[in-house]
């Protein structure tokens, strides 16, 4: 399908749905009185109830790692991720979660000017949005079976820090790992976790918690990241990596001038769709804007649906983790291929694909035969055998295509 990019303008467009579905959760945020004066320290609230850090968070959220630029970007690959902005999509769970994140902490801290698009390029270049080494993004935005970096034990030019979350967050217990979509080091998102959607959770696999971390970090302390200086110290401090920065802030403007695309979860990395094919774009990105716990909640259910139908058949689940369903015709407004249908007249089609091979497998044992007669026999039969040999070879094939024509189930070789 063709990649559908947004203009600056329409984007502008399908964010106001977003600001009027966000106005009753994040307007709780940030309370002011008219006639009083906000202390100039105070922390900002977020929906769970924890602040944003009035003090720049300085320990890295991520750290360099020799040979690459970031985990989804291999080095010497820079341009051409720049490029491919567009054409590698960003799921709608994560674009959802990206864009929340820069509105809720566009609430709670009035001073930071986060760009959504910053939380967008970082997600891309640590993990793809989520979909990093063989990773899905499931409609409910966790990346399943989970992202977990390599050890950060010194090697391979890697920063040397010991385990501090017992293996917990990162499943090693000797030295630690970044995880999740944003890639934390667990250390460093004790600091700024969140439950960003309610679910009583604050999980670094959970895109949506993770996104709102990271504007967290990012907005922590006193810059502003609507001028490129501030951009530059925000994101430095993320990464202590100059080309990292730089390649995070060329992203960046790539989504601030609409060069992206949106593709269902679970789509990998490099594909893309244009919803304007059965749903108009703006109608699709605006369900998913809807809180995330509602989404969540919705997957859950269709997951305890399947397992009990499952169980009263008598058989097992067999769609996978949760909004990983391949016939659920597409969750919370994003388009999912619909199945395939057998074309009219396919029996027909079969019909005929298998007669004319058999004929031809027939025709070619025949020639095979004469072949042995004209030589007396000399060949001793090999003309024939060939001939059959390919004659079957022949006949398979016309009952696989009519199988395939025909979209039986119970095709075999």
């Amino acid at each position: 399908m063709s990649s559908r990019s947004l203009s600056r303008r329409s984007k502008a467009i399908t964010l106001v749905p977003l600001a009027v579905l966000s106005a009753v959760w994040t307007g709780s945020l940030v309370t002011s009185s008219a006639n009083a004066e906000q202390p100039a320290q105070v922390a900002a609230s977020l929906p769970d109830g924890t602040s944003v850090p009035s003090d720049a968070i300085e320990a890295p959220a991520s750290v360099p790692v020799a040979g690459i630029i970031a985990p989804a970007v291999p080095q010497g690959s820079a341009d051409s991720v720049v490029s491919g902005a567009s054409s590698n999509g960003i799921p709608a769970p994560a674009l959802s979660a990206y864009q929340r994140a820069g509105q809720i902490i566009g609430a709670a801290d009035k001073s930071c000017n986060l760009p959504w698009e910053i939380v967008a390029a970082i997600g891309r270049v640590e993990s793809d949005h989520g979909r990093y080494n063989g990773n899905k993004l499931t409609d409910e935005g966790l990346s399943k079976p989970g992202i977990y970096g390599i050890p950060l034990n010194g090697k391979n030019g890697t920063q040397a820090i010991n385990d501090t979350d017992g293996g917990q967050l990162d499943k090693d217990t000797v030295f630690d790992r970044a995880v999740g979509a944003m890639q934390f080091i667990p250390s460093t998102w004790q600091v700024v976790k969140v439950d960003a959607d309610g679910d009583g959770e604050r999980n670094p696999q959970d895109v949506d918690d993770s996104a709102l971390a990271t504007a967290v970090y990012l907005c922590s302390g006193k810059d502003d990241l609507s001028e490129r200086a501030g951009q530059e110290a925000a994101v430095y401090r993320y990464n202590h990596s100059r080309e990292y920065v730089d390649l995070v802030l060329r992203i960046m403007e790539a989504y601030s001038s609409g060069d992206y695309t949106a593709v269902p979860s679970g789509a990998q990395g490099g594909s893309s769709f244009s919803p304007s094919n059965s749903t108009s774009y703006s109608a699709s990105i605006q369900k998913s804007y809807e809180v995330a716990r509602e989404r969540k909640a919705k997957a859950r259910a269709a997951q305890v649906r399947r397992e009990r139908a499952a169980q009263s058949s008598g058989g097992s689940s067999s769609t996978g983790s949760l909004g990983e369903s391949p016939s659920s015709g597409g969750t919370d407004g994003v388009i999912s291929p619909s199945s395939p249908t057998a074309p009219s007249g396919s029996d027909t089609v079969s019909g005929t694909v298998k007669e004319t091979t058999k004929k031809l497998g027939d025709t070619v044992k025949g020639a095979g035969d004469s072949v042995d007669k004209a030589t007396g026999g000399a060949t001793g039969g090999t003309g024939g055998a060939v001939g059959g040999t390919v004659g079957e070879v022949l006949d398979s094939t016309g009952k696989i295509v009519g199988c395939v024509v025909t979209l039986l189930e119970d095709c075999r070789p």
